[in-house]
């Protein structure tokens, strides 16, 4: 099929402007987070150190891996999550009866006595590991530790949350989450994954991410805020973060997922936080899915790749309603007000627009 010259050029300088793109903003941006990483990083060993002098079953998991650090994500440039990965899992079984949006349980094995858990003073009478106990017993040993470390000065302990949250000379948040790795296992609630009619991840890229398995946190659960059930302190929130980086893995998925962010940051950083990096990474998963050839995710097509995204999200921002990739009856918007999400709308309409009608648009966003 022959393709008009001036559609060649117009691709060509398209991605001539997102390769300059890439090497100004997003580089700038991944430059600026790297050293937020190294000194966070840095200050929380620290902190985490003195929590493992008090309580060694709470041992840190945040290694250096060559400058990258397991089970640490980047919320924003000013916001990061920390994982905490927790030992012995093994008495207890993971109930996932879909009852808790989002999130599971874990339940003593039927016969197990209580006391073969490490984790024994935090199993209900029910059976439950409840994840709010552990949290509330990990935030009260991070208290203690901020005030012990050697940058006690510069680091503080959130105080209005059940969140084990900390800000760094005033500017940085960080969350510490206490989690389990459940490798291995796929939850029921995520049964429906992958959708069987679309040749996209490939089989093999299915069974390994299946096998990864994912992570179970000590964390709020938005989606049960309002329902007062009982189990809420007991419930773990299911995270699919290694799943969702494995699949966003070839081609050129994660160099378009670092434009979102720039593009994010920069434009749509709104009041009430409507739109997060995580909402752009989920509706990336489904533009896999709309667009399963690796042919579609060249250096020429990211441009259209983008457009579609943010048409995904304008519609959802429109619907109020923004659901989980692989928990789909988890809306990601829940908890978000009316009126930021309705702001959010006419923003990124706005910047679909400048960058639906004007070519050299990257160089002035």
């Amino acid at each position: 099929m022959l393709v008009p010259s001036d559609m060649i050029a117009a691709q060509s300088k398209m991605v001539y402007q997102m390769n300059k793109y890439c090497a100004d903003r997003v580089q700038a941006r991944k430059t600026q987070i790297h050293k937020q990483i190294l000194e966070v990083c840095r200050i929380v060993q620290d902190v985490l150190k003195e929590v493992e002098v008090q309580e060694p079953r709470f041992i840190s998991s945040l290694n250096d891996y060559n400058g990258r650090f397991e089970g640490l994500e980047v919320i924003s440039p000013t916001e990061f999550e920390i994982i905490i990965y927790l030992n012995q899992m093994g008495v207890l079984n993971f109930v996932d009866d879909g009852a808790l949006p989002g999130c599971a349980v874990l339940k003593l094995s039927d016969g197990r006595k209580r006391s073969m858990s490490l984790w024994v003073e935090f199993i209900t009478a029910s059976g439950y590991l409840s994840a709010r106990k552990i949290r509330s017993r990990f935030q009260t040993l991070v208290a203690q530790a901020c005030d012990k470390c050697a940058y006690r000065d510069v680091v503080k302990m959130i105080a209005d949350t059940t969140e084990v949250k900390l800000r760094i000379r005033e500017r940085i948040i960080v969350q510490i989450t206490p989690a389990f790795k459940c490798a291995g296992l796929w939850p029921r609630s995520a049964s429906h994954w992958p959708i069987p009619a679309i040749p996209w991840p490939h089989p093999n890229i299915v069974a390994e991410v299946k096998t990864e398995g994912f992570d179970m946190l000590s964390k709020e659960c938005i989606a049960l805020q309002g329902k007062n059930s009982a189990m809420e302190g007991d419930a773990w929130v299911l995270s699919f973060t290694d799943a969702e980086n494995r699949l966003l893995q070839g081609a050129s998925r994660r160099r378009c997922l670092s434009i979102l962010k720039t593009l994010r940051d920069r434009h749509l950083d709104l009041p009430g936080n409507p739109v997060t990096s995580y909402h752009l990474k989920t509706l990336l998963l489904y533009e896999c899915e709309k667009h399963p050839r690796e042919l579609e995710w060249e250096e020429n097509c990211i441009a259209d790749r983008i457009n579609g995204i943010f048409l995904q999200l304008i519609s959802c921002l429109q619907c109020r309603r923004c659901p989980h990739y692989f928990l789909p009856n988890m809306d990601l918007f829940k908890g978000k007000s009316p009126g930021a999400l309705e702001n959010a709308a006419k923003q990124v309409w706005r910047l679909t627009r400048i960058m639906l009608t004007n070519a050299r648009c990257l160089e002035e966003l």
